[in-house]
């Protein structure tokens, strides 16, 4: 058991904070999760979904790392329940990081998303996307990622329609065919970006860069561009009617 403890803490480690406090909090967390694991005899994949999904609830930052990362084990190790644990983690961050009407930011309200937010986006970035079923779209629309770390992310044709995405950094993810529409990009780093086919329509895309990204075919009708870096971005074929480029 130790073996699998320390394997899911450094799992972790990586998108934590630097606070020996609050690491030391998450690995007794992961500690008190195996052990809730394991008095299940013989305990099967589904059981241990099961117990997964109702720690996910628990609301403290810590368990839900856990839980977190006990499901991607689950998803890498029975991929049967591959995609059912990617959508359980999709709807963990619609509900626990709601979209927030620009008005009603304030200047005490967090610039970045919390870490156990950070973690389920980090695990459906980086999934197989070999192991996702046809015809199914990835739903992370109408929600507040600003901040968020989406570097390489694999996220084509997901719907963020509506999606703060402020200040996230989305250096050469994969967003080819994703729906942004209405999205805020304010500030993002998209460089080397793939958005070839991307619906941006009224998008706020300003100051952000898309230096080296590739636009092909993407729809920018309406985007808001004012101060965004577009050097050596791929733009043919794009649909630019009515984009703004200064304020």
């Amino acid at each position: 058991m130790l073996t699998v403890i320390i394997n899911a803490f450094h799992g972790i480690k990586n998108i934590l904070p630097t606070n020996n406090s609050q690491v030391s909090k998450i690995y007794l967390k992961i500690q008190d999760f195996q052990k809730k694991v394991n008095k299940i005899p013989n305990y099967s994949p589904k059981q241990r979904l099961r117990i997964a999904i109702e720690q996910l609830g628990d609301n403290t930052r810590e368990t839900n790392l856990a839980v977190i990362n006990d499901l991607e084990r689950i998803a890498h190790d029975f991929p049967q329940y591959h995609w059912i644990i990617i959508e359980i983690l999709t709807n963990f961050v619609r509900e626990n990081a709601p979209y927030i009407p620009q008005a009603e930011i304030t200047s005490n309200l967090p610039t970045k998303v919390c870490v156990d937010i950070q973690a389920a986006l980090t695990v459906i970035a980086r999934r197989d996307i070999n192991k996702d079923p046809e015809n199914e779209q990835l739903d992370l629309s109408h929600t507040d990622m600003r901040g968020a770390n989406l570097n390489r992310a694999n996220l084509e044709q997901t719907n963020l329609y509506q999606t703060n995405l402020s200040g996230a950094n989305l250096t050469e993810a994969n967003l080819a065919g994703a729906i942004l529409s209405a999205a805020n990009l304010e500030g993002a780093n998209l460089y080397l970006a793939n958005l070839e086919g991307a619906i941006l329509s009224a998008a706020n895309l300003k100051g952000a860069n898309l230096k080296g990204a590739n636009l092909h075919c993407a729809s920018l009708y309406l985007a808001g561009l004012h101060g965004a870096v577009l050097n050596d971005a791929i733009l043919d074929g794009a649909n630019l009617r009515e984009a703004k480029f200064s304020e």
